[in-house]
């Protein structure tokens, strides 16, 4: 049983105590998604991957660093793969990896979302539905919800990115470790790092999306 393990508050948040914390292999996920005829989305993964968080006593002054083995790529269709791992796309054989490091970290609790609440506020009471929109006070967003900017290297371009990330929480696994948990997303434009193939579609358009969604998720482990 997984017992909840409170570390220290922060902007009434649950945060892991000030270390060093590595990415669990077991829980994670290095995913993306990039558009296949203008029509659908083709997602994928990469299978091995490590990172290193140095959580700081400002979690603010937190950093993250990590390497994706591009070769791990696996979208679960063999030919597809293959041409992504070919000098087409990632050229793994000349780069084998892609690499993030951390510049900034913003927190982003305060955000507002005032149309949210005027709804909320209407359906809950007969005499504010007839509240204009600027005279109710705005939510505050969820807590927990980050700005991570950091340089992205793909084939060996650096750009800068910023990852959205939604901090799940700090607890005790059933085995003693501290961990806590996260999910991130972003999007790049690939052919900005080089990855410009592509095909003319007849009826207007490109074969290969230009835009692609990042999602990383995952728990991190405290090291002693």
């Amino acid at each position: 049983m997984t017992t909840a393990r409170p570390v220290r508050q922060w902007n009434g948040l649950t945060v892991p105590e000030a270390g060093t914390y590595t990415l669990d292999e077991a829980h994670k996920r290095i995913g993306f998604t990039g558009m296949h005829m203008m029509v659908s989305p083709v997602r994928g993964e990469f299978t091995r991957a490590r990172a290193t968080i140095l959580v700081g006593e400002d979690p603010l002054a937190s950093a993250v660093s990590a390497t994706i083995e591009t070769a791990s790529l696996t979208t679960h269709h063999e030919e597809r793969d293959a041409h992504l791992r070919s000098a087409d796309f990632l050229d793994v054989d000349a780069y084998p990896t892609i690499e993030f490091r951390s510049t900034a970290v913003t927190w982003q609790g305060e955000q507002q979302d005032q149309i949210l609440a005027w709804a909320r506020l209407r359906n809950r009471s007969p005499e504010r539905a007839e509240l204009a929109p600027e005279r109710v006070q705005p939510r505050t967003a969820q807590a927990g919800r980050f700005l991570v900017e950091g340089l992205l290297t793909v084939r060996g371009v650096t750009h800068r990115t910023v990852l959205s990330m939604q901090y799940g929480g700090a607890r005790r696994d059933p085995y003693g470790r501290d961990i806590f948990g996260f999910h991130a997303a972003g999007e790049i434009d690939r052919e900005s790092f080089g990855l410009v193939w592509n095909v003319l579609l007849e009826t207007g358009g490109f074969l290969v999306g230009k835009k692609i969604g990042l999602e990383i998720a995952g728990e991190a482990l405290h090291q002693a």
